[in-house]
């Protein structure tokens, strides 16, 4: 009788351990994407306030003084964006990391290559990649609904630079991406996975202009 009771007893705990970790589990899975969710709208309204005090300092004095750096690297938002991506067409309004950043990853949200160059570049190219798909951080999950003429716009350093589509493609995912651009002008190239298939579309713009 003591060892079934004793069985029983363990039993219960164990029963109970798994209810309390199925409950945590359960509260986590449902305040996770309300804390992104948060912390992206922090982190957009941070680099947006950077971008006034940008732009406010570039007016004056041509330059940003020591004060607006200091400012910037007080980031309250880990992600700390450095540029925006806005696709008006599919309604995408998304920060952007730095390369270094741990967070510049398709696995956080829209990755910046290694090879990129930065939008004030002279005939660089701006490279995107992201997930489609239906998960959380799927933010090109769209882009299939761009066409040619369509606009594309990065805010970086106090400027917002427009570009207009001018090529899409498939290609075979291979961990490659050929990007098929015109040299003597700056262009933004973005990627994504087509989504259940072994294929990817890219989307060239070349820059139109910046104010």
């Amino acid at each position: 009788m003591k060892k079934q009771k004793r069985r029983n007893n363990i039993l219960m705990l164990i029963s109970f351990v798994c209810i309390a970790l199925g409950s945590i589990l359960i509260v986590y899975k449902i305040t996770l994407p309300i804390v992104k969710e948060k912390q992206e709208k922090e982190a957009l309204e941070e680099f947006y306030e950077n971008e006034i005090k940008y732009d406010t300092q570039v007016d004056k004095n041509d330059k940003i003084d020591k004060t607006s750096s200091s400012e910037e690297k007080k980031s309250k938002s880990k992600l700390e964006y450095v540029a925006v991506l806005k696709i008006p067409k599919i309604k995408l309004e998304k920060g952007i990391v730095g390369k270094s950043s741990k967070y510049n990853s398709v696995d956080y949200g829209i990755e910046v290559l290694d090879s990129s160059d930065t939008p004030d570049t002279d005939k660089g190219n701006v490279i995107l990649c992201a997930h489609a798909g239906n998960s959380k951080v799927s933010y090109f999950r769209e882009l299939d609904l761009l066409k040619v003429g369509d606009v594309i716009m990065i805010i970086y350093k106090g400027k917002t630079y427009q570009y207009e589509i001018v090529d899409i493609y498939s290609i075979k995912k291979t961990g490659t991406a050929p990007i098929k651009k015109d040299r003597t002008k700056s262009t933004i190239t973005l990627i994504t996975c087509i989504h259940n298939t072994d294929r990817q579309i890219v989307l060239i713009g070349n820059l139109q202009n910046s104010e």
